[in-house]
């Protein structure tokens, strides 16, 4: 497949990075206990919205795009700022944010494998770049709030949702469906499957320890009494004398 059908048109990508900072910046800012200022608020946004990419870029050892244009890091900042003046407009922020944060996954999954597809990666590693790709902007916003990240703990489904969103997009290409209508879909998919998860509850099961499996055991002799058959086994064989096993009435 020629790398030409897999051009990332600028806008998608800034709409991706603006969302992306959007998001995040509400996010920071509804830490108040955090004490957090504008100029903290709006770090956290521009790293959840170019994280993803930069981490995207890494894996692909490609220059990053967020430093090849000056419409990247304007983007992320007037998100960033528009998050915090939106934080004081709507008393109810997990709905706005929680869709946000699925569509900014959706968004960055479906981008990420699409570069990785047009640089010829095999299926396997596109999906694994287009996962890193959707979640490395959440990792990030959780390190700079030192928060669990939510990636590796248990919740509703986040990679997940990304996972499946991307092998979606990989598999229609692979069926000759034309890029834009498989990108569409991916973020469908990993934005209905986000938001289900959350609104239902679905979560992978928690880590818990494998349950031993139950041997037979053997009874078990007290010290004395292995001692005293070894120095009887011993006496028998003649390698002690047998006074050894005299003992006091």
């Amino acid at each position: 497949m020629s790398t030409t059908a897999f051009t990332i048109p600028l806008w998608a990508d800034l709409v991706a990075v603006g969302v992306g900072s959007l998001q995040g910046a509400m996010f920071a800012s509804g830490f108040r206990d955090r004490k957090l200022d504008l100029l903290g608020v709006a770090i956290i946004g521009v790293a959840t919205g170019v994280g993803g990419g930069l981490l995207r870029d890494l894996l692909l050892v490609t220059r990053p795009v967020a430093l090849l244009s000056n419409w990247y890091l304007l983007t992320t900042v007037v998100a960033a700022l528009l998050g915090m003046l939106l934080i004081r407009l709507f008393r109810r922020l997990d709905p706005i944010i929680t869709f946000l944060d699925a569509l900014t996954i959706g968004l960055f999954g479906a981008i990420g494998a699409t570069k990785a597809l047009a640089l010829g990666l095999p299926e396997v590693p596109a999906v694994f770049v287009g996962v890193v790709s959707a979640v490395g902007g959440s990792i990030l916003r959780d390190m700079l709030l030192n928060l669990p990240i939510a990636l590796m703990h248990v919740g509703s489904l986040y990679a997940v949702a990304a996972g499946a969103g991307t092998v979606v997009l990989v598999v229609l290409v692979d069926l000759g469906v034309p890029i834009s209508v498989a990108a569409a879909v991916c973020v469908a998919v990993t934005l209905i499957i986000r938001l289900l998860a959350v609104r239902f509850g679905w979560s992978l099961p928690e880590q818990r320890e494998l349950g031993r499996i139950s041997l037979p055991r053997w009874p078990r002799i007290p010290l004395r009494r292995r001692a005293e058959a070894r120095t009887v086994e011993r006496t028998e064989t003649g390698s002690i004398p047998r006074y050894k096993l005299d003992r006091p009435d």
